[in-house]
């Protein structure tokens, strides 16, 4: 199997308690045969598209197995590696990314299964994110967002023009203070160097890595933290 041309980490262990369904959340049907998971990968599809071998981490725990009879249907699309969360790392998001950092390689992106980038012209935005990081070192999908609650719920940024590009000079996880914060995050990028970093950009208490960061706007972002959305 020929190196990657990208990883792209996909933490699915999470128990999504706050969605209170019989199912996991990344499996909500939001179309005929179209689930919230399926939405979240249409960015990584279109690396594929662009020519780029995609490397797709999957991270999961023994009560996600439903989640990876799902991921089947991109067996011929992605070369796909299935790790468990190590429990040594904590239970957390930043201990999913850990598990799957040694499977990575190349430029590294973290899509989140239950988030999903809406607006036209939204399936290039991940590859975009993914170039940026050969001069940047980061990059972000970002939508604007003024809500205080939705902010504090989400990895929240401050995102400001610089030299005619969009960067981030701020950036935190789930603020308990959200004020100065004008956007949040959906997908992040991180060229190879910058990847093992990738844990402190959702770790509490952790110095984020995003500021300096390159954004790459979009119309929406979807958590879909209730069967609604």
């Amino acid at each position: 199997m020929p190196a990657p041309d990208v990883s792209v980490i996909l933490p699915c262990a999470g128990i999504g308690s706050r969605f209170g369904a019989p199912y996991p959340k990344e499996l909500h049907c939001l179309a005929p045969g179209v689930t919230v998971l399926d939405r979240s990968l249409e960015s990584v599809v279109e690396l594929v598209k662009s020519g780029l071998h995609v490397r797709l981490v999957v991270v999961f725990g023994k009560h996600k197995l439903d989640t990876v009879r799902h991921l089947a249907r991109y067996a011929e699309i992605f070369h796909m590696v299935f790790v468990f969360q190590d429990e040594s790392y904590g239970p957390g998001l930043d201990g999913a990314i850990r598990s799957a950092l040694p499977m990575t390689r190349g430029p590294v992106a973290l899509v989140l299964p239950d988030i999903v980038v809406t607006g036209p012209d939204t399936a290039g935005t991940l590859l975009s994110a993914v170039r940026h990081t050969a001069v940047s070192g980061w990059s972000v999908v970002a939508a604007e967002e003024r809500d205080p609650e939705t902010l504090r719920q989400m990895g929240a940024l401050t995102v400001a023009e610089e030299d005619g590009v969009l960067t981030v000079a701020a950036a935190v996880d789930k603020p308990a203070d959200p004020s100065g914060y004008n956007a949040f995050w959906g997908m992040v990028a991180a060229g190879e160097a910058e990847a093992h970093r990738l844990p402190d950009v959702v770790a509490e208490g952790a110095a984020s890595p995003l500021a300096g960061a390159v954004a790459v706007m979009v119309d929406g972002i979807v958590n879909y933290n209730t069967p609604s959305g």
